[in-house]
């Protein structure tokens, strides 16, 4: 019942030296080459954050094949024995706690990306949600159809179950509501022009409603289920990324990307992110999505950057040295801002470092390009050594995905991130510098995705104008 949508931030915020501003000098402490190489480069919390002193299961610890996208909390389970799901894209599930494991699609390669689950009433099933609307029914969850064959005018983004688990729903990023088995149909905002994409979705405890939210923080109901506010109209700090409801339909939380939580109704506040993980501001792991204990006593937050992840599923089908080694530079420095001062990092100068990161990961793994601060700098040199494609072309693993409408200028090609896993469907997972939710100047390197670059205006408020060949 949520999306793992991710903002893009940093580059475009402040190229101080194309701008003709003065930047702060390294501090004498900054981290060096050889220490940002040596691991672990981990977002403090091991994955899954927990409020209100729910139960929170060991870090996974062995590398995962695809990035955690999703989490349902077992909803049969007593305060004193908590459980719940991770779903990562892939397919794999990995049950925390006294949630049982009833199957995953781990060992299949999938055409696009799973990007949520649902769980049965009673705890003993769960249905997992791919991008194209494909639904997959382990356990005692019943499959009652799915989208997978149907052109969708956006992806799917929320999965959520009827109370007697003998239906479901999903929604896409534009609103649009699929309802199958006895889920029934109330409503949705397909064909509406939104000010913000939807994110998530949450049902009535009888089933006879449902609300939608979207990143603005925008509330739409459904059926029976009441309006108890919301914050669309408001400016935020980063996006809101799911949401949850109480059991009585007496309100309903919303979670950020940054961690901010926001309470409606009867919703309980018990604690955020807010000041960064452990009070540190510099720390704010990037939040996909939450999940509420049972009896909405207290709640976790999904940070999929907590995991260590090999990346190797979908596999490349023709993989290289290099790109296997610009994916693995890549991932190995995913982690919260990773030198004190403002916009200071390990691979430049103090200045915004999107195009630092990229540069420095393609020449550590035997790239010869220099290091740049411009974007653009990235496209016109691939485009003179190597090869530039289309923003409708198919990427590979080790490209440079660049941000804007051109390369021209600071104001057209503003972010620039590393391609590091494919989907057959044409999804991608980038690795991202100077990125994520934290502070302007104390950004970080953050895991992007999965999303289908044609829908990255939605998706990360920017689109792509193309891809750069290292």
């Amino acid at each position: 019942m949520f999306g793992p949508r991710r903002v893009l931030a940093g580059c475009a915020a402040a190229l101080a030296l194309a701008a003709g501003l003065a930047v702060a000098p390294a501090p004498a402490g900054a981290v060096s080459v050889s220490e940002a190489l040596a691991g672990p480069h981990l977002y403090a919390g091991g994955g899954v954050l927990g409020f209100g002193a729910p139960q929170v299961a060991p870090p996974l610890t062995l590398p995962l094949d695809s990035v955690v996208v999703g989490m349902a909390a077992n909803p049969v389970a007593p305060a004193t024995d908590e459980g719940y799901w991770l779903a990562s894209a892939d397919g794999g599930v990995y049950a925390q706690g006294n949630a049982g494991f009833y199957g995953s699609l781990g060992a299949l390669r999938l055409e696009g990306p799973v990007v949520a689950m649902a769980a049965t009433p009673d705890g003993r099933g769960y249905w997992l949600a791919a991008l194209d609307g494909g639904v997959f029914a382990f356990g005692d969850a019943g499959f009652y159809g799915s989208m997978g064959a149907v052109p969708l005018n956006q992806p799917i983004v929320g999965m959520a179950s009827t109370p007697d688990g003998k239906g479901y729903w999903l929604v896409a990023s534009d609103g649009g509501v699929f309802a199958f088995g006895d889920a029934p149909f109330l409503g949705s905002m397909g064909g509406t022009q939104l000010v913000s994409a939807v994110t998530g979705m949450a049902p009535t405890r009888g089933g006879l409603g449902y609300w939608l939210v979207a990143g603005d923080g925008g509330i739409f109901t459904f059926g029976d289920a009441p309006f108890r506010g919301s914050i669309g109209g408001t400016v935020l700090n980063d996006p809101v990324v799911g949401m949850a409801a109480m059991p009585d339909d007496g309100g309903y939380y919303m979670v950020a990307t940054d961690g901010g939580l926001f309470t409606f109704g009867d919703a309980v506040f018990r604690g955020a992110l807010g000041g960064g993980f452990g009070g540190n501001p510099r720390n704010v792991p990037p939040i996909a999505a939450m999940a509420l204990t049972q009896g909405g006593s207290g709640y976790w937050m999904l940070d999929p950057d907590g995991f260590n992840y090999s990346l190797a599923n979908p596999p490349d089908p023709t993989p290289s040295p290099l790109a296997s080694a610009i994916v693995a530079t890549a991932a190995s420095q995913v982690n919260a801002d990773p030198s004190a001062g403002y916009f200071c990092n390990p691979y430049g100068p103090c200045e915004a470092w999107c195009a630092l990161f990229a540069t420095w990961v393609w020449e550590r793994a035997g790239v010869p390009i220099p290091s740049y601060a411009f974007t653009g700098s990235i496209y016109s040199w691939a485009q003179s050594d190597t090869g530039v494609l289309a923003p409708s072309a198919s990427p590979s693993p080790g490209d440079a995905v660049l941000y804007g409408t051109g390369p021209w200028s600071t104001a057209s090609s503003v972010h620039v991130g590393l391609v590091v896993q494919v989907w057959p469907d044409g999804a991608i997972v980038t690795v991202e510098g100077d990125a994520g939710p934290a502070a302007t100047g104390s950004l970080a390197v953050i895991i992007n995705g999965p999303y289908l670059p044609s829908h990255s205006s939605s998706y990360n408020g920017v689109p792509i104008y193309g891809f750069a060949q290292p």
